[in-house]
């Protein structure tokens, strides 16, 4: 699963989260850093309300929540989603020390290397969206 730290730092240089069931996330206050939950039609949902969206504990999964303000959630995407988004410029995922993803971005093939696969895939997602900032 993708650290903490590359999560609010995709979030940071603009990864944008449509929540849907599957999606991991934490709550993002220091108390409540730990715990992750994953959306589900059966325990927490998203609700999309005029005001923004919402993610509702249904029945009693965290007896002290009610509901999340997405904003005080943070994105943990998965591996599949991070690919998804780096799209076509995605060349390759292998393994030597750690994973290494290698994206070509610029015309030049870029290596982002992680003891964690999803965090190579965040990595090169970072160094995307950066550059697409300049």
């Amino acid at each position: 699963m993708i650290s903490t730290a590359l999560a609010r730092a995709l979030r940071d240089s603009g990864l944008t989260w449509r929540p849907k069931a599957g999606d991991a996330f934490r709550i993002d206050r220091v108390e409540a850093d730990e715990e992750v939950y994953i959306l589900s039609d059966m325990t927490v949902e998203a609700h999309d309300y005029g005001t923004g969206t919402v993610l509702g504990f249904n029945g009693t999964t965290e007896w002290a929540l009610d509901s999340v303000a997405l904003d005080d959630a943070l994105w943990l995407p998965h591996e599949h989603q991070l690919r998804q988004f780096l799209a076509a410029t995605f060349r390759s995922l292998t393994v030597r020390d750690g994973f290494v993803v290698q994206m070509e971005a610029e015309g030049q093939l870029h290596d982002f290397e992680a003891d964690d696969a999803a965090d190579a895939y965040a990595r090169a997602a970072l160094y995307l969206l950066d550059s697409l900032a300049v």
